[in-house]
């Protein structure tokens, strides 16, 4: 079985470990928050670029199934999460080197409904309205991005109301899918997965959220590549990386 077939099926295995063999010098695995997803692939290009000889392969998903899969054996060198309640399940299951825990960038959560929606919506108000029958958010339990949406809808006291209407997403990406396809008539999604996709959702407002979206990133304690998982990590903050990002719409940390 091949280094990164086997990593690459320890991370699906959310139930059981795989048997791992050691990992290549300087072949990373990163875990990140399906928002993510764009920006590190970019990212990573560009790190292989710099440090030649060096490889990054990246999984994907709602942080919360990250931390799982970490927890339960995952081969992970990296996690970069979409909040800082998902970074601190990592930390106190003690599957990170703590004194590299850093926040990396910056984002807001919006509102958005389908490209074709005729709906007046003007803001979180509006949601209570019966026209608005189905609406996407990201799980609260195992989602970032459905955390900021449940402050968010419980800090303008419409949390009672809407939660009837509202269709769980595995990830903010899904949240997204569900809006562009018109299977839903409104969701919450973070600023930068609304920029993807302009053609066919449209940003309907801005939602204030108690606490600020920050990603953190930090490296795991447990990892084979620890010098190559530190500097991919530094890699990440250096100005090259946060570049990259700011062209996907993320701000500085």
């Amino acid at each position: 079985m091949s280094t990164t077939y086997a990593k690459l099926a320890a991370l699906a295995a959310l139930t059981c470990c795989t048997a791992v063999l050691p990992a290549r010098a300087g072949e990373l695995t990163v875990s990140a928050a399906a928002s993510l997803s764009n920006a590190f692939k970019e990212i990573g290009a560009a790190y292989e670029k710099q440090y030649a000889g060096n490889r990054v392969q990246f999984n994907f998903a709602a942080s919360d199934a990250l931390v799982q899969q970490i927890a339960k054996g995952a081969p992970v060198d990296v996690f970069a999460a979409a909040d800082q309640e998902a970074m601190d399940k990592a930390e106190n299951l003690k599957l990170l080197d703590s004194s590299s825990r850093r926040n990396f960038a910056s984002n807001t959560l919006v509102l958005i409904k389908p490209g074709d929606s005729k709906l007046a919506l003007g803001g979180v108000r509006d949601l209570a309205q019966p026209g608005v029958q189905r609406i996407a958010s990201g799980n609260p339990a195992s989602v970032p991005a459905g955390r900021y949406a449940r402050h968010a809808l419980e800090q303008a006291g419409l949390w009672s109301v809407v939660v009837n209407k509202l269709i769980y997403a595995n990830s903010v990406r899904q949240g997204l899918d569900y809006v562009a396809r018109g299977e839903v008539d409104a969701g919450f999604v973070y600023a930068t997965d609304a920029a993807l996709f302009k053609d066919k959702v449209q940003v309907v407002a801005t939602v204030p959220t108690e606490t600020p979206v920050r990603y953190p990133l930090a490296v795991i304690s447990n990892s084979a590549q620890l010098p190559a998982a530190r500097q991919f990590a530094e890699f990440v903050l250096s100005a090259p990386a946060q570049a990259i990002l700011a062209r996907y719409g993320f701000g500085r940390p």
